[in-house]
C-alpha cells in the first residue's frame, strides 16, 4: 500500500472507487436482505453519525500529523542552509591550501542536497545519496586533517561546523522517512468504508444511480488524497521547495 500512498493522484481513484462500491453495494446487498424498519430507524441515526463523526475525527488528526511533518521537512530544509552556509564561511579558519578544498567540496555537496530535494526518480535518488555519503566523507576527513595539524580553539569550530552540516543531512533524512504508518492509513480506510455503507443503506433512494451516493465518497477520496499528497516528499504536488539551498547555492556562485 506504501507505493500508492506515494502517488496520491492513483490513491485518489482508489479510494473512490472503493468508497464508491461500498455505497452502491450496501444497497444492493444488505437492502435486499433487511430493510429499515421504523423503529430502528432512530437507533440507525445515531450509529451513522457516530460513525460519520469519528471518520471526521481521524481525518482531522490525519491532516494535523501530515501538516505537522511537512512543516518539519521545511524547517530542516532551512537548518541545512544556514549549516552549509555557516561552514562555508568558517572555512577561512582553515589553512590556505585546505580553505579551498573545503569550499569546493561544500559547493558540491550543496549541488547534490538541491538535487535530492527536487528528484522524483528511485534510482537517481540511489545515486545522490552515494554521492552525498562520499561528499560527507571526505569533508569529514579534511577538517579532521586540519584538527590534527592544527588543534586550536577555532580550529575546533570548523569541526564543530561540519558535524552541523552531516548532522542536518540526518535530521532531513530521517524527516523524509517520517510518515503516517500504513496500519493508521488502513483503518482510516475501513472506517471510510463503513462509513459509506451505512449511508448507502440508510438513504432512502433505492436507486444505486443517485448522485447523492457518490457524495461522501468524493469528499472523504479528496480529503485523504490530501493528506497523502502532503505527507508523501516526493509523489504528490504539494512538496517542500529547496528554496534556502537554491538561494545559498546562487549566493556561493559557480
Amino acid at each position: 500500500m506504501e507505493p500508492l500512498l506515494s502517488h496520491p493522484a492513483f490513491f485518489f481513484v482508489a479510494c473512490f472507487a472503493l468508497m464508491s462500491l461500498g455505497g452502491c453495494g450496501s444497497i444492493f446487498l444488505l437492502r435486499r436482505q433487511k430493510k429499515l424498519d421504523n423503529d430502528v430507524l432512530e437507533d440507525f441515526g445515531i450509529v451513522q453519525a457516530a460513525t460519520l463523526t469519528l471518520l471526521a475525527l481521524l481525518i482531522g488528526f490525519s491532516f494535523s500529523m501530515a501538516v505537522s511533518r511537512y512543516d518539519q521537512r521545511k524547517n530542516y530544509e532551512e537548518e541545512e542552509a544556514n549549516a552549509i552556509g555557516t561552514e562555508f564561511l568558517r572555512a577561512d579558519l582553515a589553512q590556505e591550501g585546505n580553505a579551498g578544498n573545503i569550499r569546493q567540496l561544500l559547493k558540491d555537496y550543496l549541488d547534490q542536497r538541491v538535487v535530492f530535494y527536487q528528484t522524483r526518480d528511485p534510482q537517481k535518488l540511489k545515486k545522490i545519496n552515494a554521492r552525498t555519503e562520499e561528499l560527507e566523507t571526505k569533508l569529514w576527513q579534511s577538517v579532521l586533517t586540519e584538527a590534527k595539524s592544527n588543534p586550536t580553539p577555532v580550529v575546533a569550530l570548523l569541526v564543530s561546523g561540519m558535524n552541523d552540516v552531516i548532522n542536518s543531512q540526518g535530521y532531513t533524512q530521517a524527516a523524509w522517512w517520517n510518515r503516517i504508518p500504513v496500519s493508521a492509513w488502513m483503518l482510516m480506510m475501513i472506517i471510510a468504508l463503513f462509513s459509506s455503507m451505512l449511508v448507502g443503506y440508510g438513504a432512502r433512494s433505492n436507486s444505486a444511480k443517485s448522485a447523492y451516493l457518490f457524495i461522501l465518497p468524493l469528499m472523504i477520496s479528496l480529503s485523504m488524497a490530501l493528506i497523502a499528497d502532503i505527507d508523501s516528499p516526493r509523489g504528490g504536488l504539494i512538496r517542500v521547495v529547496p528554496q534556502n539551498l537554491i538561494s545559498l547555492q546562487h549566493s556561493l556562485g559557480p
